[in-house]
């Protein structure tokens, strides 16, 4: 579904990404942790086509239209109510017209922001904000989703509501590349981890049952150079 190869950026003399390879099935998480200034943003914008590589390929099912990209900044527009964020993004994505009021409908329904439908984004909490953007990302049923650190801003029950939702997501079938510089956030989600530093994989493979502490362990172990 989603298979990385040798994946090389840089940004004049700082290489921002040096040999990363990686492969998803459907409904796998791979979470990345890593300090700022890593390489996960550039991870995924390379993955989404938005920055093209110096070297080494990424390739998606479906090409770059089956990607849904959730981060901490919604991309939607303000002045703008939820629903017709929703219809002018499934627009952009060639969502057929006698599909998209349905299709955002039941978005809306899923992620309980009924009452929100007629608002302007600008009005809303960050959470409903969040939820409005998984909203928008999920308008043309993508078959992968990248998450850049969504977690920032949101309260705990935000958070745990946040959570919940990817991990439906992912019993859909979706396959998902998260990056964030907190273990707590991320450990419930990923079925493969992976810690980044200086735009290389310093350690990658399933998560294999570690819990939270187990892997915050190793991080810094990995961190620290051990």
């Amino acid at each position: 579904m989603l298979l990385a190869r040798d994946l090389a950026h840089a940004f004049g003399a700082v290489q921002a990404l040096d040999g990363i390879t990686f492969s998803l099935d459907r409904g796998q998480t791979l979470v990345i942790f890593g300090p700022n200034g890593a390489g996960k943003t550039t991870l995924l914008r390379v993955i989404a086509g938005l920055i093209r590589p110096r070297r080494g390929s990424a390739e998606v099912e479906g090409g770059r239209r089956a990607i849904g990209w959730i981060g901490h900044q919604s991309q939607l527009y303000g002045q703008l109510t939820v629903i017709e964020n929703l219809r002018f993004w499934a627009s952009l994505y060639d969502v057929p017209a006698g599909t998209v009021q349905e299709r955002a409908r039941a978005l809306i329904g899923r992620l309980g922001l009924e009452r929100q439908e007629q608002q302007p984004v600008r009005t809303l909490s960050r959470g409903q904000a969040q939820r409005a953007s998984i909203a928008r990302a999920l308008i043309h049923d993508p078959a992968v989703l990248l998450l850049d650190e969504p977690f920032t801003g949101l309260d705990r029950l935000a958070a745990e509501e946040l959570r919940t939702l990817l991990g439906e997501l992912a019993a859909d079938g979706r396959a998902s590349v998260l990056v964030t510089h907190s273990v707590e956030e991320g450990t419930e989600l990923a079925t493969e981890v992976a810690f980044m530093r200086s735009g290389r994989f310093a350690a990658h493979g399933p998560r294999a049952g570690r819990d939270a502490a187990a892997l915050a362990a190793d991080y810094r172990r990995i961190m620290a150079g051990a």
